[in-house]
């Protein structure tokens, strides 16, 4: 059975953080829980949160001096935080004649039950990483063009090349967290007690586009992956050449030196 929160509310707010790499939930038994999978707690005075473990929080009608000592609260359990979290704010109302659904920027549901604000939560968690990726992964997308054209350059930097393939090494990490950690496009094990749900989280991930914008991130990926192997075989190849130039110029003084004693003992 479906618990209730905010019984006297038909609206609320709620906001969404990228807080770093990853939230510590073992530590966290001080906080009164509600709910599990997603691990949901309570919040300031009224409100709650849902916290996962790949880094994200979502609040739950917080106000901000409620936000601020919440999050400073929980910041020692995050793991290589971010100076500036990716956030997304929406607010969800009660609107039982109608379907469940995302309109003009709010989302609608029959009630604002424990395990509705778990979905909400889910695809809000995911949009956030979503975002968060995409802003890191253009900076590096923008860097491919104007490198690969250089490598037609002879006075192309061997540091330029070093620089960027650090960077790829870095951005191909992304792969693993929104595939391994996040899950991005894998359904909460919520439905699984909760089918009844399905519904509503399958409207909620098609109007946040989340399988479409893992999509085009998993395409940037593959390019950059691309683009790091040709530049490491260019690179291999490069170092090859000016190793085989090494062995004929050597190859060619000992001739000359060959020469010289020829023609002085001659």
């Amino acid at each position: 059975m479906q618990k209730s929160l905010f019984n006297d509310r038909d609206t609320l707010r709620a906001q969404a953080l990228f807080l770093g790499e990853e939230i510590n939930l073992q530590t966290l038994e001080n906080y009164n829980r509600l709910s599990t999978l997603p691990l949901m707690v309570t919040a300031g005075e009224h409100g709650c949160a849902v916290l996962l473990g790949y880094g994200a929080v979502v609040l739950f009608d917080l106000e901000p001096v409620e936000k601020a000592a919440f999050l400073t609260e929980l910041s020692p359990r995050v793991s290589d935080s971010f100076a500036d979290p990716e956030t997304e704010e929406v607010e969800v109302h009660i609107k039982t004649m109608e379907s469940e659904r995302v309109k003009d920027g709010r989302i609608f549901l029959h009630e604002l039950s424990i395990e509705r604000l778990q979905i909400v939560a889910d695809i809000l968690a995911k949009s956030v990483v979503l975002s968060h990726y995409e802003t890191s992964l253009a900076t590096v997308f923008d860097q491919i063009e104007p490198f690969a054209a250089s490598l037609q350059r002879q006075n192309r930097s061997r540091r330029q090349s070093k620089e960027l393939l650090r960077q790829l090494g870095t951005t191909l990490l992304v792969q693993h967290k929104i595939v391994g950690r996040v899950e991005i496009i894998d359904k909460p094990e919520l439905l699984w007690e909760s089918p009844q749900l399905e519904h509503l989280y399958q409207r909620l991930e098609d109007e946040y586009e989340i399988r479409e914008r893992h999509s085009a991130l998993e395409r940037k990926l593959e390019l950059i992956s691309q683009t790091a192997q040709t530049v490491l075989e260019f690179m291999q190849h490069s170092s090859s050449l000016r190793v085989e130039w090494y062995v004929v110029i050597l190859i060619v003084v000992e001739i000359l030196l060959s020469l010289y004693n020829i023609f002085l003992q001659g």
